[in-house]
């Protein structure tokens, strides 16, 4: 056997794995309708080895849209749902005492997974939002002293209300940055909205997403040959002097109590690499910085109230940067 082909038949050439990635968007739109950004979003955080946090009100098929790229990429996923008495063991697994053999063994909680969704993360305490911190840095988990590597590849999705905050602790300005991506699902168009309906008044079952068409058309050998393109993929001198200046003018902006850091300007240069090898290039130019600016940095900013009270946006402050922001040639 081929030693780049694994036994699901995907090889390790980039050329086939760009393809298959850019036909997740197809056989996803089987199950969701209308949220390639968010899809897109989704596709570079795992060539980035990186988390996703999904903004949007209730219904807008957030939970759908991960379970739909997991079984379309063939990866195993699991859901927890975040509520107030969820204990960090409840995410991370605990030690079990069997009463048969008279020891302890460890029995794994859902993070060890592919994709794991957190769903409403910020209604559970920081204690437990915490618990994730290790597997999400450092790919893996520690009970009683042992490290335990948690699967590759590794993502969590975690989802939170935009307009609800009763009951609901904030996830710490720490806890964000960890995160690479902030995505946003919106309300779909009428015409979006119109697909959905019709499709469930076909029969349409979102718990069966293979009745519904959605296949494997990628797997992990497919990421892993396209992570090793992604790295290939060159940045001049002029677009890392291009990001360190947009993230730079965040720490200056006068709406902002907290600017970009560090740890973020690497994040805005990892995802604008992903995006450059996406779209078929083997060279990041200024427009893939701006295409995920928004995405990348606008969980890692923070606004002056009394910005917020007149209405500016963390979206619109990143806007005005991108827009005065000298663009290299």
């Amino acid at each position: 056997m081929d030693p780049t082909t694994d036994n699901a038949g995907y090889t390790g050439d980039p050329g086939k794995a760009r393809a298959s990635l850019e036909a997740l968007r197809a056989e996803i739109a089987k199950a969701v309708v209308g949220q390639d950004p968010a899809v897109t979003g989704l596709v570079v955080a795992l060539l980035c080895r990186g988390h996703v946090l999904l903004e949007g009100v209730p219904g807008v098929a957030k939970t759908l849209l991960v379970r739909a790229l997991a079984s379309a990429l063939e990866l195993d996923t699991k859901r927890v749902q975040f509520t107030p008495d969820l204990m960090p063991s409840d995410v991370t697994g605990s030690l079990v005492y069997d009463t048969r053999t008279a020891e302890f063994s460890f029995q794994p909680g859902p993070v060890f997974t592919n994709l794991l969704l957190a769903d409403e993360i910020n209604r559970t305490p920081p204690k437990t939002q915490s618990s994730l911190l290790e597997a999400m840095e450092e790919r893996q988990v520690t009970v009683d002293g042992t490290p335990r590597p948690l699967p590759d590849p590794f993502l969590v999705a975690a989802t939170q209300n935009p307009v609800e905050y009763e009951g609901t602790y904030p996830l710490p300005e720490a806890q964000l940055d960890r995160f690479l991506l902030k995505l946003t699902i919106p309300l779909p168009s009428r015409q979006d909205e119109i697909d959905v309906l019709t499709r469930h008044a076909e029969g349409f079952n979102p718990r069966d997403l293979r009745a519904a068409g959605v296949r494997p058309v990628a797997g992990p050998a497919d990421l892993e040959a396209a992570r090793a393109a992604v790295a290939k993929t060159a940045i001049s001198p002029e677009i890392t002097a291009y990001v360190v200046d947009i993230c730079r003018a965040t720490r200056e902006s006068p709406s902002l109590t907290l600017g970009v850091s560090p740890r973020g300007a690497t994040a805005l240069l990892a995802t604008s690499r992903a995006w450059a090898w996406l779209t078929g290039r083997d060279y990041v130019i200024p427009d893939d910085v701006k295409a995920l600016a928004l995405p990348t940095l606008r969980h890692r900013v923070q606004l002056r109230p009394e910005a917020e009270m007149e209405g500016v946006t963390a979206d619109s402050v990143i806007n005005a940067i991108l827009a005065h922001v000298p663009v290299p040639r």
